[in-house]
């Protein structure tokens, strides 16, 4: 069958791969030349395009299903606004009928600042200005293709992808409160949750993509610069005479009870101990 990811990233070019495993045609967009050429190196068909640029965007082809991950290039000028609302409209208004439109949001969505529990059905009230504008761009995804499926990730983290991992490795202090809660995924287990939902979900509905342990910051910090034979981490509060950094407005455990049981998804990597381990 033919597949298409929309901003094949550190994300889509996991879930590209097992696609091509399976044997599908896998489309993937791209804004230059280059990117092109290295996305045809991995078995994918580019697609020259950008999201900003309605006119680009006829050339999108009819597939079974799309997988939409666009993230904000901050080299481009861009606002996330701009990418992730008018950008995804532009999608939207162009794309042909396909049978599964799955949809990457993020967890940030979520505004609970006393370390609750969090799933589905909590309230979505943002406390940073990223987490406002994603819960706009859901809210667009399910107003144009009610059918869409909704997938809130945790942070992802991978080979090449560890959260401050220059900083913890320089030994600089780390600007946060250390008792607040971590929410992570691994970006392998990510793409399984993906190709889950694909095939066993159903219209409309919405998953929390998180591993099975939402973590103290000052565990999982503890645990990279050992990992990494690095100093022990040390953390400095925020400046209380400036404004409250984003990352410091919210402090939440992410529950993926639902993701386990609908989808079946079985992690890979459990825990951030597990996922570390195999990052480093």
């Amino acid at each position: 069958m033919d597949k298409l990811i929309i901003g094949c990233g550190y994300l889509g070019r996991r879930i590209a791969s097992r696609w091509c495993r399976e044997g599908h045609h896998v489309f993937a967009t791209t804004r230059t030349g280059q990117h092109a050429n290295e996305l045809r190196q991995l078995g994918l068909e580019p697609v020259i395009c950008d999201v900003l640029n309605p006119d680009t965007l006829a050339t999108l082809p009819a597939v079974q299903t799309v997988v939409h991950c666009v993230g904000l290039d901050r080299r481009s000028g861009q606002t996330m606004r701009a990418v992730y609302v008018q950008g995804l409209a532009n999608v939207l208004a162009r794309l042909p009928t396909t049978n599964r439109f799955l949809y990457i949001s993020s967890t940030s969505v979520y505004g609970q600042r006393a370390g609750e529990l969090v799933d589905e059905t909590a309230v979505t009230e943002p406390s940073e200005e990223s987490g406002r504008i994603v819960l706009e761009a859901e809210e667009l995804a399910r107003k144009q293709w009610p059918g869409a499926i909704i997938l809130r990730f945790a942070g992802i983290y991978g080979p090449g992808r560890l959260l401050r991992q220059e900083a913890v490795q320089a030994g600089e202090p780390i600007v946060a409160e250390p008792e607040r809660w971590l929410n992570l995924i691994h970006v392998d287990d990510g793409a399984t949750a993906v190709l889950a939902a694909e095939s066993r979900s159903q219209p409309g509905a919405i998953y929390n993509v998180s591993d099975d342990h939402p973590i103290p910051r000052r565990e999982f910090y503890a645990a990279l610069a050992s990992i990494l034979g690095a100093p022990a981490p040390r953390f400095a509060p925020p400046d209380p005479c400036g404004p409250l950094p984003p990352h410091e407005r919210a402090n939440r455990r992410i529950s993926n009870e639902l993701m386990r049981r609908e989808l079946g998804v079985n992690l890979q990597y459990p825990s951030f101990r597990e996922g570390l381990r195999a990052s480093v």
